[in-house]
C-alpha cells in the first residue's frame, strides 16, 4: 500500500520507517528539506512541495498528517476550523 506522510518530526519519521519496514511505499513531505532527504536515503519517495507530494500519490490517495498546531506546513494546507 502507498501512504503519504506529511510531517517528518520524531513521530512522523519513525512511523514512516515502520511502515516501510512492513512493506509499504511511503511518499514524504516536510518543510525541512533535510528531513525529506534523510527519509529518501532510507527508501521513501521524497517531495519538495505540497503540490509534488499530492502528484506523487497514486489515486485513491492516502495521506497521514503529523503536523504541530500552527505549523507553517499546516497553514499552507489552508485548514479551516
Amino acid at each position: 500500500m502507498q501512504i503519504g506522510m506529511m510531517g517528518l518530526g520524531r513521530m512522523g519519521a519513525n512511523m514512516v520507517r515502520r511502515l516501510m519496514r512492513d512493506g509499504h511505499e511511503c511518499v514524504v513531505y516536510d518543510i525541512n528539506s533535510a528531513s525529506v532527504a534523510g527519509m529518501v536515503k532510507d527508501g521513501a519517495i521524497g517531495a519538495a512541495s505540497l503540490e509534488e507530494f499530492i502528484a506523487k500519490l497514486a489515486k485513491p490517495r492516502c495521506a497521514w498528517l503529523m503536523l504541530r498546531p500552527r505549523s507553517r506546513a499546516r497553514s499552507s494546507t489552508r485548514w479551516q476550523r
